[in-house]
């Protein structure tokens, strides 16, 4: 019985011994690849770099990679001549050429214009029209007065022109000739019209006007006869004179009435039974 144990023992002694040398040899054949023997991707630069694992060599990582020992010097020229290799130790196992990647071609924006800068001179006309109404707008019947006077001046003293107005006027149109000022600097100006002695101005003989090269001004300028403006007030008061009349002789009677009460009152009475008014 107890040899029997003995050899039951010994059985399951070398059962055990059997099963760790084989656990001992999987793992040392699985360790190879558990340590890293994957191919590398490359890297920006077309690099193919290899992470050196544990009890790896030169050769193991040439055939890996299906390179020669050689050629794997020479990609890593700091080996030295026994190719000893230290775990995570980068080892460069290829090259590769990488295309540049072709992009969407950028269409350049059209070139901005450049704004041309307006220089040159400029027109301003300037009419003196009958203002005959006196209403300070001109009217499709009142034309330019004769003779006057007009002037452009430029606020700085650079500029300074006067003529005499005119009183023609187109046919076809019947628009008023006006009297133009031609090549006139930009500028700040002071523009003004005046009529003879025989006229009076409706509306303001002076304007201050702001002239930019390229563009054209016109003004306007009114005034009215003298013999016109003289002739309304009379008229005027004609019309009312009889009105004013009335209520003057009213006034003058009411006025006599109560000086007539105040004078009566202020008598005595004895006088006034004397008084001739008072006698039948």
């Amino acid at each position: 019985m107890q040899n029997r144990n003995t050899r039951i023992l010994g059985f399951l002694l070398l059962l055990i011994f059997v099963a760790g040398a084989a656990f001992s040899a999987t793992t040392a054949n699985a360790a190879p690849g558990a340590q890293g023997f994957v191919t590398a991707t490359p890297g920006p630069d077309g690099r193919i770099i290899y992470i050196v694992a544990e009890n790896d060599n030169c050769g193991q990582v040439a055939l890996l990679h299906g390179i020669t020992v050689q050629q794997l010097r020479d990609l890593n020229t700091r080996l030295d001549k026994d190719c000893m290799l230290t775990p995570g130790q980068q080892l460069v196992v290829g090259i590769i050429v990488i295309e540049p990647t072709q992009g969407p071609t950028l269409t350049p924006p059209p070139p901005t214009p450049t704004p041309t800068p307006v220089s040159g001179t400029t027109e301003v006309c300037v009419l003196l029209f009958n203002d005959v109404n006196g209403d300070a707008l001109r009217q499709e019947t009142e034309f330019g007065i004769e003779g006057g006077a007009v002037s452009l001046t430029n606020i700085n003293g650079s500029y300074s022109e006067q003529k005499t107005t005119v009183s023609t006027f187109d046919p076809d149109t019947l628009e008023p000739d006006r009297t133009c000022f031609s090549e006139v600097p930009p500028g700040e100006y002071s523009v003004s019209a005046a009529a003879s002695d025989a006229y009076n101005p409706t509306m303001l003989t002076s304007y201050e006007l702001t002239v930019r090269a390229g563009d054209s001004a016109s003004v306007d300028f009114g005034a009215q006869l003298k013999t016109v403006s003289a002739d309304e007030p009379a008229q005027q008061s004609g019309n009312r004179s009889p009105i004013l009349g009335i209520f003057g002789a009213l006034f003058l009677l009411g006025g006599a009435g109560l000086g007539y009460y105040a004078w009566r009152s202020s008598l005595p009475k004895n006088r006034l039974k004397d008084s001739p008014l008072h006698r039948k």
